[in-house]
């Protein structure tokens, strides 16, 4: 089943003779239950397609929809409900906030949305850090986690309010080999488990060798 699609997506920063063209007439399907990397050069364009999958930025023209909504017509009230329901984030730096623990930072987007902690909240955020290997550290500060717990804690933050999509620009570029293929095997083992879409934006070809599908940004167009 079809997830999301972008057809002849444009975005151009700035006008006339200053005009930077980083998007081109791009077209891309993502299917439910994929597990795709999203490969190019450093400028190629492939941190603001995620922005604008993500919904955090329009595009200057083209058609985005997803969930069979589309997402380019939509008020900005609508794309924030819309990416708190069914979009996730993990970023190269984890953004947890330091003073919480691990499972206050995992349940913050639900307590955002709900406007309280609920225990269901508690459950599920308990439940997303055991799954990590985290059963151990649920309570501790984030301040005081490694830095591949850190981004584990950010893999289940993702995750909490169960999107069907994550977004995830650069996950491993800050962690050692070992923790970086741990972090991998672990989204690898959601995306099976709960059919969760997961695009990976990254440098690394092993990194992109655990994905099913390669997907190449370059001159503003993709490929695969």
């Amino acid at each position: 089943m079809t997830l999301l699609t972008v057809t002849d997506l444009v975005k151009t920063f700035g006008s006339g003779e200053t005009a930077t063209h980083v998007l081109r007439g791009l077209d891309l399907t993502l299917q439910t239950g994929e597990m795709a990397a999203l490969l190019g050069p450093s400028g190629s364009g492939k941190s603001t397609l995620l922005t604008i999958l993500g919904t955090l930025m329009q595009p200057s023209s083209g058609r985005q929809t997803m969930l069979g909504v589309d997402l380019t017509i939509a008020t900005d009230a609508e794309l924030t409900q819309f990416r708190n329901l069914h979009i996730g984030f993990v970023f190269q730096f984890h953004n947890l906030l330091p003073d919480f623990t691990a499972l206050e930072n995992v349940i913050f987007p639900t307590a955002i949305r709900e406007g309280r902690e609920t225990l269901a909240a508690r459950n599920r955020g308990a439940d997303l850090l055991t799954r990590m290997g985290l059963a151990d550290r649920i309570n501790f500060p984030s301040a005081n986690l490694s830095g591949g717990q850190k981004q584990r804690v950010a893999v289940a933050r993702a995750l909490m309010n169960a999107p069907e999509l994550v977004l995830a620009d650069e996950p491993t570029g800050n962690l050692d080999r070992a923790s970086a293929m741990q972090v991998m095997q672990l989204i690898g083992q959601i995306n099976r488990d709960e059919g969760t879409t997961f695009l990976i934006s990254t440098h690394d070809e092993k990194i992109a060798a655990t994905c099913a599908r390669q997907i190449v940004v370059a001159d503003g167009k993709v490929s695969g």
